[in-house]
């Protein structure tokens, strides 16, 4: 036991650094992504900017559920708090799905009221740094949340990714308008962004439904069956009635 103790604590350390460096991240690339969309006016580009405020909502409500989730067991809650994790994915992958709704709102509205599209170049550059830099950090922290065993750092790191592909989405709606002239690919481009990322909370949801229901994984349960065959057949006992759970961790 304090042998996993001491191997848990660099990665609640590593988990704990990843989050922190999340979150600032989160208010670099909103205020990037804010000042890209007063130079432009682009529909796609505020799009963009409003699932940037949602990922920092986000991110501190996972930083609040990871500080959590590391609290030990109490009187009152006798398992310890690990559970908060599929709170953390839900409320995040909720968080998404009104983003991808918010950006085909505003895509559909703009379209409607009249394009007015300017310093694209500009704005094309500054999503571009951000999308890059989202990238590299999404696949930082979904790495650090699978070896750390953490879902809400796991989550956060797609959530990230999600940020990353809006970004590319954007940038490919703004060159196709600088190359043609053409500015209702802004919208179009921005709708179907939103119908990607709106897949993406939905798993997100998905999964945490299925944790705090205690969904029995086949796979999981296989390979634990598997184990204890070995160790029942080289010890001459018998198993029966096997459960199990998880609690994010």
């Amino acid at each position: 036991m304090i042998q996993d103790a001491d191997r848990s604590q660099p990665n609640q350390d590593d988990a704990w650094f990843a989050m922190r460096l999340s979150l600032a991240f989160g208010v670099l690339m909103l205020a990037g992504k804010t000042t890209a969309y007063f130079m432009t006016g682009s529909s796609a580009i505020l799009a963009d900017a409003a699932e940037s405020v949602v990922h920092v909502v986000a991110v501190a409500f996972a930083a609040y559920s990871l500080r959590l989730s590391a609290k030990p067991a109490a009187p009152d809650f006798l398992y310890g708090y690990e559970k908060i994790s599929f709170f953390s994915a839900g409320f995040e992958g909720g968080m998404i799905v009104l983003a991808a709704v918010a950006i085909i709102v505003t895509a559909i509205r703009d379209w409607i009221e009249g394009l007015h599209l300017e310093n694209l170049g500009s704005g094309t550059l500054l999503i571009l740094g951000a999308g890059v830099l989202n990238a590299g950090l999404g696949w930082y922290l979904i790495r650090t949340g699978r070896r750390a065993r953490s879902l809400i750092l796991e989550a956060n790191g797609k959530h990230v990714l999600t940020d990353s592909f809006t970004s590319f989405g954007v940038i490919v709606g703004l060159l196709l308008v600088l190359a043609t002239r053409w500015q209702p690919f802004d919208p179009l481009v921005g709708i179907a962004v939103a119908l990607n990322i709106l897949w993406s909370g939905g798993h997100l949801i998905w999964r945490s439904v299925q944790g705090l229901l205690d969904y029995s994984d086949p796979k999981v349960g296989h390979e634990m069956r598997e184990k204890l065959d070995a160790i029942c057949k080289e010890l001459g006992v018998n198993y029966h009635g096997v459960r199990f759970r998880t609690t994010g961790q």
